[in-house]
């Protein structure tokens, strides 16, 4: 049986307290998925990787992969497969340091075979 996913890394969100987590904190939880996207225009950090929520169709930005862990995945995201991780939030602990409070888990997702097929396909023209 082929697995669905493969683990990447595990993480916690940094600069929780800088964005929008405290406005969506009661809608988090535990298994929850966010979307990655790379932020070429943070001057902080050449390697950003956002972490973003979204609610009815809003984007609420959580915080970023700290800087210890996404140089590699920022070099996905400009070859242009950032669309094949999958990220779930994996702990949530109020009571912590702000830095420490949310856990994010981070996976690989099994491409499908006929996107697999089609990639192949047009690889090969």
């Amino acid at each position: 049986m082929k697995a669905h996913s493969q683990f990447f890394t595990d993480c916690h969100l940094a600069g929780r307290k800088y964005h929008d987590a405290d406005l969506v904190w009661d809608d988090l939880k535990v298994g929850q998925t966010v979307r990655l996207e790379r932020d070429e225009q943070n001057y902080h950090d050449a390697y950003a990787i956002q972490v973003i929520y979204n609610k009815d169709g809003e984007d609420y930005l959580l915080g970023y992969i700290p800087r210890s862990d996404n140089q590699q995945l920022a070099s996905f995201f400009e070859m242009g497969w950032g669309d094949i991780f999958e990220c779930r939030i994996s702990k949530l602990n109020p009571e912590t340091h702000p830095e420490q409070q949310v856990q994010l888990t981070i996976r690989i997702r099994r491409r499908d075979e006929e996107e697999t097929t089609n990639n192949t396909t047009r690889k090969r023209k």
